[in-house]
């Protein structure tokens, strides 16, 4: 039995053994009247609350008036339970050995001793509690290691479906031409960035809100506000950023107000040194054909703005691949070669796999039966 298997069988033993005891107290709650245990556990507890507050105040010679205040308490406390409480004849029991002239300290402990038997009894609702409690969470154990089960599952599913990958499939076809594109719009935004004025560059940042398949973090809005109405927005957002780093003194050189610049753009450095043109590229592998027909519709619309037209070819090139019929097999070959481990390939050669799969699924079917089994309280 592998170390997984016994895992899940730890799992549901210990849920079926919870279940069973916390059934076995409801039980005997049962057999006794919830009612009635409830109104002795309440009983108990009062009484409980006077040998507590009065034992060693109410003994000896000590202090009189304690001694007639728990008498007293005592007494009343006795003659309003009801006449058919179970275990009323132990509290009438020690409320009788309470009516003398002195207490000691033995009267209380042998009192304590007298209620024990209603004690044990009202025990039942607390252990009822912690009995429900560890049910509970016995129930979430199985139901963590389901979820781990259903992610193996979709790790041995996604590697037999990269086995299935035909790796002999010329993957260099659409390869090619997506590293072609993403050199390139790496290039020119770069060069836009370096070239063109902040106001221009955040405005392209900008527009990309309309397209969520380009995901660039939206400009804050301040910044751009800074940028457009103020004469070094015609600046490149590296000058700016190297502006940031001067002094008050040498900054008050270049712009009108050092301290609005500092206010707006260091405040924002680390956002403005984020923007890359990572949100251009296709990567590798490539998106499903669906996805990658989108985005690449919206590149267009985006990149069109400022790269040069060998960028946008290359990109329309890589679209049309999109929607060829071989596109998903050229991706999957792609994402077998990129995603499977050497080991993971012997493993699909050897049927190790499809034998963990079968496991796996076994075992799941198991514990989903087991959580149906015992349903929550």
């Amino acid at each position: 039995m592998s170390e997984a298997v016994a895992e899940s069988n730890d799992v549901v033993a210990e849920l079926e053994a919870a279940r069973a005891a916390y059934e076995e107290t409801v039980d005997r709650i049962a057999d006794h009247g919830e009612s009635d245990v409830q109104a002795v556990a309440a009983a108990h507890d009062r009484a409980t609350t006077l040998l507590d507050r009065y034992d060693g105040r109410a003994t000896g010679t000590g202090d009189f008036e304690a001694f007639i205040e728990f008498e007293e308490a005592y007494e009343s406390f006795v003659d309003d339970l009801a006449d058919d409480l179970p275990h009323r004849d132990a509290f009438e029991t020690t409320a009788e050995r309470f009516d003398k002239r002195r207490l000691s300290e033995s009267d209380f402990a042998a009192a304590r001793e007298t209620l024990a038997p209603a004690g044990d009894l009202a025990d039942l609702l607390a252990e009822r509690d912690d009995r429900a409690t560890a049910y509970r969470d016995a129930r979430r154990a199985v139901d963590d290691r389901l979820r781990n089960l259903d992610a193996r599952l979709d790790e041995l599913e996604r590697i037999r479906k990269l086995g299935d990958a035909d790796l002999d499939a010329p993957v260099a076809d659409l390869r090619d031409p997506i590293a072609a594109y993403d050199e390139r719009v790496a290039d020119a935004f770069a060069t836009f960035e370096r070239e063109a004025s902040a106001r221009e560059f955040l405005d392209l940042i900008a527009t990309t809100e309309r397209y969520p398949l380009v995901a660039f973090s939206s400009p804050p809005t301040e910044l751009r506000e800074y940028v457009e109405t103020t004469s070094v927005g015609s600046e490149p957002v590296p000058t700016l950023i190297e502006y940031a780093d001067y002094s008050s003194s040498k900054l008050a050189h270049y712009v009108d107000d050092p301290q609005e610049l500092k206010r707006h753009v260091a405040v924002h450095r680390s956002y403005l040194e984020r923007l890359d043109s990572d949100p251009l590229e296709i990567g590798w592998p490539p998106p499903p054909g669906d996805v990658l027909r989108w985005q690449a519709r919206e590149l267009v619309a985006v990149v069109g703005r400022f790269a040069p037209e060998e960028a946008v070819a290359t990109l329309h090139e890589v679209r049309a691949l999109a929607s060829e019929d071989r596109y998903e097999r050229l991706r999957n070959a792609a994402r077998a070669r990129a995603d499977l481990t050497a080991n993971e390939r012997e493993r699909l050669s050897s049927g190790a796999v499809e034998r963990d799969l079968d496991r796996v699924r076994t075992e799941r079917e198991r514990l989903a039966a087991a959580l149906d089994e015992y349903p929550p309280l």
